[in-house]
């Protein structure tokens, strides 16, 4: 490898003869999130987007382009076209700062995992994307275990409860319309599907995605999403649904049958039986039992500064323009450090409690992220709560962590030792 100040000095003694058009991510950007809709569409026109890891808050650096300044005009997206000597001056700072480049190549294929029916709730991944209008396609659990996430690059995965307690609402929504509806489709598509339970079905669904990661895919989840595919995993040999979720009663040694060599984030952890309780297991943290521990206002949680030259995966994921972010919660708002796995990194927490907030770790040749709680503008979301207005939280912090997830496939890979 080139040493970087010798790199420095060969742009000085060649002379960068071109502008470079410089979308920068600091407190000067008008639209943080618009601004990852224009790196996509960069890729997609073929341009090579330079991705400057925590230079001013991760800016992104391409050819100049009328096409995209256009765009960047049209949807508000501060920029700026710097000359030779500003762009080497910038290669500079990333040589002796914590900093780096990283090359962006092609637009990653997303999808998002979701039910087709509406439900009485919003997804904030879905929501990220319309608004910085990045293209992708739904599936649900036909169209994975038809074998089509081979087709994607990144897959999110929507608040779904992949446990089959229909993400333990029945003490409040039982009688609900579209809950009892949810119920009926689901059975009757396990059945289709030659499943006994919702519950096989949806583990199908989880070992399919397991094979999409080892594969090489990329896989980021929020909520309830992120613990309920480990418990899925931990209790395949065993029963956890009560009767009123599948007809018969949980086995009452479950938490003893728990397999954690086949989970992916999480590790023994305890399985909340009870069907009128709330919570899928004590991974939650803090829990829906237990929401005092902070109020709105005090709710916050810190990113980790990694070394870009040499954990660049880490610092792509955490870029920012601040380091602390306002907390929210969800069916799951984080989780309990003591219950991740050695493999796990911890990208953010909320130290005081000893909760995770947002984590992310290899798996065979992909990769998984996870990000606790329902919609980062949102502190408190309920059920029938109408969606967030992206427009009205442009600059959003917690909203960046999630856009920063879907360039992440489209990163330049580096050649692995052998």
């Amino acid at each position: 490898m080139i040493p970087r100040v010798l790199t420095v000095l060969f742009l000085l003694s060649t002379g960068v003869q071109s502008q470079k058009l410089l979308i920068p991510m600091d407190l000067k950007q008008n639209d943080h999130l618009k601004a990852y809709g224009i790196a996509f569409h960069a890729l997609e026109l073929g341009i090579q987007v330079e991705w400057l890891l925590n230079y001013r808050g991760g800016s992104f650096m391409m050819p100049p382009s009328t096409a995209v300044q256009n765009l960047c005009l049209t949807r508000g997206v501060t920029f700026e076209l710097d000359d030779a000597s500003q762009v080497v001056g910038i290669f500079r700072v990333i040589a002796d700062e914590n900093m780096e480049t990283i090359l962006l190549e092609k637009a990653p294929k997303v999808a998002v995992y979701t039910p087709p029916d509406k439900k009485p709730w919003d997804d904030a991944v879905t929501m990220a994307l319309e608004y910085a209008e990045i293209p992708y396609d739904k599936v649900f659990d036909l169209e994975v275990l038809q074998g089509k996430l081979a087709e994607y690059d990144w897959l999110h995965l929507h608040h779904e409860d992949f446990t089959g307690e229909y993400g333990k609402f029945y003490q409040q929504h039982a009688r609900s319309p579209w809950y009892i509806q949810q119920q009926q489709d689901y059975e009757a598509f396990a059945r289709q599907m030659g499943y006994s339970k919702v519950s096989k079905e949806k583990l199908a669904v989880v070992k399919m995605m397991k094979d999409y990661m080892a594969k090489g895919g990329f896989l980021f989840a929020m909520c309830g999403a992120t613990d309920t595919f480990d418990i899925a995993l931990a209790a395949q040999n065993t029963d956890i649904c009560d009767a009123v979720f599948d007809g018969d009663p949980v086995d009452p040694q479950a938490n003893q049958h728990l397999d954690f060599s086949e989970t992916i984030a999480f590790k023994d952890f305890t399985v909340e039986l009870h069907p009128l309780i709330y919570e899928f297991s004590d991974i939650d943290h803090p829990s829906n039992i237990n929401t005092a521990l902070k109020t709105a206002e005090e709710d916050y949680f810190t990113l980790f500064e990694f070394s870009a030259k040499y954990d660049p995966v880490p610092t792509m994921l955490t870029q920012n323009h601040v380091s602390i972010v306002k907390g929210f919660m969800g069916q799951t708002t984080g989780f309990r450090e003591s219950l991740l796995k050695e493999n796990v990194v911890v990208l953010g927490e909320d130290a005081s409690i000893g909760s995770a907030k947002y984590i992310h770790g290899n798996f065979g040749k992909g990769t998984f992220t996870f990000y606790g709680g329902h919609d980062p503008e949102d502190y408190t979301h309920y059920v029938y709560d109408p969606p967030t207005d992206l427009a009205l939280h442009k600059n959003s912090p917690g909203y960046r962590l999630i856009l920063n997830n879907i360039l992440f496939p489209a990163a330049k890979k580096k050649p692995q030792k052998t």
